[in-house]
């Protein structure tokens, strides 16, 4: 399947093309770091895309998290802490904002695409949490594009950050790192997977979801035992495969 080109979605018989290519909800967050249960949410996006991948809703979010951004969260993502402070809403509301607004995708049925999922599912979680928010505790129904990406494409050698993945589907991404790129970058690889291995894919995204809880679940023992071979894990460690939240 490697080196396949990509079919457009004209191009497919409708009964190849998986329904929820039609339309995808995208989310995405950029924050203060990488630990999901004390880092916080700086810019966060949620949009809707249509069958072509163009963008008919979206919507941006600047929040000051109420700490200092680090330096190295800064230069990754652009916002520093006095922009934050100038210029973001309080927490709280962009937290409670982000909830509905993926909810609302959720609760109508429409996919959300979010790229490494369990990161911002779950980072989103601990906000809400913390914030008194009620939080999104069991996400459905999810597409997270690393995870099958892995799943149809096991053996391809390389990085799979969103950047290199786009670029393996063709997809362009603008502003790597800004939330609002990120998400639709993340949406149109979506897509692009739908159609490239159509003839495989479950026939209801409902499925998929349920699919990619054991393949990240066995994509994380994959990696836990190369991790324990290279001396990167002790042998008793283990990575946390739970998906789309942890």
């Amino acid at each position: 399947m490697i080196g396949m080109s990509r079919p457009r979605p004209e191009q497919l018989p409708l009964w190849d093309v998986p329904e929820w290519v039609r339309m995808v909800g995208v989310f995405d967050l950029e924050t203060t770091g990488v630990d999901v249960t004390t880092d916080r949410i700086v810019t966060a996006h949620v949009g809707l895309l249509d069958a072509e991948g163009r963008v008919i809703r979206a919507r941006d979010w600047l929040a000051d998290p109420g700490v200092e951004i680090p330096e190295g969260a800064s230069a990754i993502h652009g916002i520093s802490t006095a922009h934050a402070r100038a210029n973001g809403r309080p927490a709280a509301e962009v937290v409670g904002e982000v909830v509905a607004a993926v909810s609302g995708l959720l609760d109508a049925g429409i996919p959300v695409v979010a790229y490494n999922a369990p990161y911002d599912f779950s980072l989103l979680k601990y906000e809400s949490l913390r914030h008194g928010v009620a939080p999104i505790v069991n996400p459905s129904p999810v597409i997270d594009p690393l995870v099958v990406d892995k799943a149809y494409d096991r053996w391809r050698r390389g990085k799979r950050t969103l950047q290199v993945v786009a670029a393996h589907y063709a997809v362009r991404l603008e502003a790597a790192h800004e939330a609002s790129a990120d998400a639709v970058a993340a949406g149109r690889v979506a897509q692009a997977l739908a159609e490239r291995f159509a003839p495989w894919l479950p026939g209801t995204v409902h499925e998929l979801h349920t699919r990619q809880i054991g393949w990240a679940r066995a994509q994380a023992e994959s990696l836990t035992e190369y991790f324990i071979r290279i001396g990167r894990l002790d042998p008793e460690e283990r990575l946390d495969g739970r998906w789309p939240i942890r």
